[in-house]
């Protein structure tokens, strides 16, 4: 844990983790493009995988839905990749001993393997995603993980500054 704590002084103490911290506008705008990316991303990602429970425009084709939202969809986890990496700069040494830290980068971990699933193995299979119809099980169940467990990388995200370290 020291070799973390020590690399996130540094991060910290560099010129772009300085500048992020005691700039006057850049961390809240680097917060608020993370937050409008969350927005974008987990929004559109909510409604897809709400379409894939079956719960949402069900008359609208799985793949129509995919295709058309996918783009967004990755271009708002890029703004919450960019623009969380340089937040976590300014403050790297708190983030690494928040209790919720660890499980959101797990959750989010989990979130990536089940996308990557989905999008290689069950998505490509002939029969997953018929244009009318209730989904296979396998589909189903990849809405539900995706929802579940963006659900609880928000809810850990968010937990961070409430939880500062363990106590």
């Amino acid at each position: 844990m020291s070799f973390l704590l020590d690399f996130a002084h540094r991060l910290e103490d560099s010129a772009i983790g300085s500048a992020i911290a005691e700039g006057r506008f850049a961390f809240p705008i680097l917060e608020g493009t993370h937050l409008i990316g969350l927005s974008v991303a987990v929004g559109l990602l909510f409604l897809t995988d709400l379409r894939l429970l079956g719960l949402f425009l069900p008359e609208v084709p799985v793949r129509t839905l995919h295709r058309q939202l996918q783009p967004y969809i990755l271009g708002g986890f890029a703004l919450i990749i960019v623009a969380g990496v340089l937040v976590s700069f300014s403050e790297a040494a708190s983030l690494v001993v928040s209790p919720p830290w660890p499980f959101k980068f797990a959750f989010m971990a989990l979130a990536g393997l089940n996308a990557a699933y989905f999008e290689f193995v069950i998505a490509r299979r002939p029969d997953a995603l018929p244009d009318r119809g209730p989904l296979p099980l396998p589909v189903r169940a990849a809405g539900f993980a995706s929802l579940s467990l963006w659900v609880l990388v928000i809810i850990c995200g968010r937990l961070i500054p409430y939880m500062p370290q363990w106590s």
